[in-house]
């Protein structure tokens, strides 16, 4: 989920600056895509992981972050993944833009719910997270089993092993559970 292009320590610095043009270009909007607490909440997650303060995201950033967080064999390939994503160097206003193509790729909560309700026969508001997962494995666009691990890690699972999917929903559009008033 970030950038970086080495390209063998060759590339111009016109070449450099150009790539850094066109990236606040396509990030230039990006703040109007979002509310102020919105903005305010991803600028201090950005301030969690630039863990050297100064304003763009690098891989030691991202080591010591996942480090903070328990992970400590991150793979470097991962890391170089994550980077890639930005196209250039990480600094808040690319880091921003990266979540807002993330979210706007997303299905307005309606259609999600709907599709949910399909295997909820009983109309219970949830469905068995095993028969959930095979479906996943097995139909359409299939899951991988890290793939259906990592959706499975925020979805809202009862100790009956039933997964909440209205919440999962809201989880989804939102970014963040429903709390209630």
């Amino acid at each position: 989920m970030i950038v970086f292009t080495l390209c063998g320590g060759k590339a111009s610095k016109k070449a450099a600056n150009r790539r850094q043009r066109g990236a606040q270009k396509a990030c230039s909007n990006v703040f109007s895509m979002f509310e102020q607490s919105q903005i305010q909440e991803f600028k201090e997650a950005f301030g969690c992981i630039d863990q050297d303060r100064d304003g763009v995201i690098k891989k030691q950033d991202l080591k010591e972050t996942y480090g903070q967080l328990g992970k400590l064999n991150v793979k470097d390939e991962e890391l170089d993944e994550m980077l890639n994503e930005g196209k250039g160097p990480i600094n808040f206003t690319v880091f921003l833009s990266l979540f807002g193509e993330k979210l706007n790729g997303t299905d307005p909560e309606d259609t999600i719910l709907a599709a949910f309700k399909l295997f909820d026969t009983n109309a219970t508001g949830s469905i068995n997270k095993d028969e959930f997962r095979r479906l996943l494995m097995n139909q359409a666009d299939k899951f991988t089993a890290e793939e259906v691990d990592q959706a499975f890690a925020v979805a809202p699972i009862d100790v009956a092993g039933n997964l909440d999917y209205k919440s999962l929903c809201y989880i989804i559009t939102h970014g963040d559970e429903k709390e209630d008033s």
